[in-house]
């Protein structure tokens, strides 16, 4: 059995009840089924992938993206998902890194497939590459479904990028059983059945758009509507008029939706429930859809744990002010000290997660997986605390990690980039707060002896590089950073001294 074998079984149960609804576009299980079919055919018979092989897509969300991680499933590979959000060397790492050996994308994207089709095998999802194919040619001469031999839930299925505390992404490796047990806990989580109907508008490039309703909806046979990208205005509206009964926002999405002029008017009857998480939620946030009745269930985890790990349920206690709640049914939560041992209830300490949904390995890079994993736990980096009945609570994130509109954001790697820069001697990048997206990048330079640096042509240098998110919002020039006895930068202190600052500057 594979993890394609769910889809299988729901397009022989329901073949005719629709499985993914996009645009003008439904597709009923037993087409869906169909397609993955003849995709694990074509690129087996085609392109020659197999078992361990890595596909690589860049694409907003459609339904062809699915289609791919199940035909991956059936073969033994693994795809890869590209952010799209990403600076085209950033993309290129990513690439060269995993090795892979198919790229998939859409038109949209043409412009920058000159640089990225290095060494693999270019597939148009929605137009005929200059040197590759289409999707649809490629099916078009496929002869049938097939699969690998000897394929099932331990094989390896996704490889998703997290931004390198290091400077450099890793490739956080999940297994088909971490997706399956995920499932398992995302319906747990939401009372999922196979009636319920899932909107879904974060981008598959993040666990999070993809595994917290998408893949558990798909598994057990309900429906989901996909949004190509989020927009505030057809989110409202497809949640009045196609009637969804659940779907994710992160917190920048909720105010992005609660803040728009349709909100007030908007009819939300159909929810039963929105899922959220990412970051610390605002409480204010939840109680805007709390006002309209519809609860709001907080999950916790990271890439690496697929990512349902903590977890609200439908149904459940909410009334814990903040908490993010309890240890998921399939795996394993604790609070650990310095040591490793655990630390007693309502002490702070590194929150660790254990279970067959946590990742297998960060791809190639096993000091990286050594530092990560202990005894099979998932050491998180996010300090939280855990109360005698087991609820947890997030008090601080990954170390210095900035979570700007949902997006993670490591200073090393934008510091990274800025002394790329040949009149960048020092810099540090912490997180300003901001009221839309929650914080933003903020860096402080040191310029090289005798040089003066062009905050424009900084910015420039940084935007050839990176995403627009993770460019910094403000560059301020200074003679020195707050640094510890060994001369490391002292992030906490420096975001002090921003507040600070900005505190006099009001004032002044």
């Amino acid at each position: 059995m594979d993890l394609c074998s769910l889809i299988d079984r729901n397009a022989a149960f329901s073949p005719d009840r629709t499985a993914i609804a996009f645009e003008d576009e439904r597709l009923s299980y037993a087409a869906f089924a169909a397609r993955i079919g003849r995709t694990a055919t074509a690129l087996k018979q085609e392109l020659g992938v197999g078992r361990g092989d890595r596909v690589a897509i860049l694409s907003l969300n459609r339904p062809d993206y699915l289609v791919l991680l199940y035909a991956c499933a059936r073969l033994g590979a693994m795809l890869v998902p590209l952010n799209w959000r990403l600076a085209v060397a950033e993309q290129l790492f990513i690439l060269t890194d995993a090795g892979a050996k198919v790229l998939v994308l859409e038109q949209a994207f043409e412009g920058v497939l000159p640089e990225l089709a290095l060494g693999t095998s270019v597939v148009g999802l929605d137009f005929t590459p200059h040197r590759g194919t289409t999707f649809e040619g490629l099916l078009a001469r496929s002869d049938g479904s097939s699969r690998n031999p000897h394929t099932d839930l331990s094989c390896p299925l996704l490889i998703v990028y997290t931004s390198g505390t290091t400077g450099r992404p890793k490739g956080a490796v999940l297994r088909q059983e971490a997706l399956f047990w995920n499932g398992v806990m995302s319906q747990h989580m939401h009372n999922m059945t196979s009636d319920d109907h899932v909107l879904t508008v974060l981008p598959f490039f993040h666990v999070g758009g993809l595994n917290i309703q998408t893949t558990p909806a798909l598994q057990l046979g309900a429906t989901v509507t996909i949004h190509a990208r989020f927009a505030p205005d057809t989110a409202l509206a497809a949640i009045e008029h196609e009637r969804p009964t659940l779907t994710v926002m992160v917190p920048a999405i909720i105010q992005a939706v609660s803040e728009h002029p349709a909100w007030a008017a908007a009819d939300l009857s159909s929810l039963k429930a929105v899922a959220t998480g990412s970051t610390i939620v605002p409480p204010h946030l939840i109680e805007r859809f709390v006002a309209r009745n519809v609860p709001v269930l907080q999950v916790y985890g990271s890439t690496e744990t697929c990512p349902i790990a903590v977890y609200t349920r439908l149904g459940g206690d909410l009334s814990r002010a903040g908490s993010t709640g309890l240890a998921g049914l399939c795996c394993e939560a604790k609070v650990v000290d310095h040591s490793g041992n655990e630390a007693p209830a309502g002490t702070p300490g590194e929150i660790a997660v254990r279970g067959p949904n946590v990742f297998f390995e960060y791809w190639g890079n096993e000091a990286a997986t050594r530092d990560a994993l202990h005894d099979g736990w998932y050491r998180t980096g996010d300090i939280g605390l855990c109360d005698a009945d087991g609820y947890f609570w997030v008090r601080d994130r990954k170390k210095n990690m900035i979570i700007s509109g949902g997006e993670n954001v490591y200073p090393a790697e934008v510091e990274r980039v800025l002394l790329e820069h040949p009149d960048v001697s020092e810099c540090a990048v912490i997180g300003r707060p901001d009221p839309r997206w929650d914080e933003v990048p903020i860096a402080y330079v040191i310029p090289r002896s005798g040089c003066r640096l062009d905050t424009d042509e900084l910015r420039g240098h940084l935007q050839a590089q990176l995403a627009r998110y993770k460019v910094p919002r403000d560059i301020v020039f200074v003679a020195d950073l707050p640094r510890t006895a060994l001369g490391k930068v002292q992030h906490f202190l420096l975001k002090q001294l921003d507040a600070q600052s900005r505190a006099q500057g009001e004032d002044s």
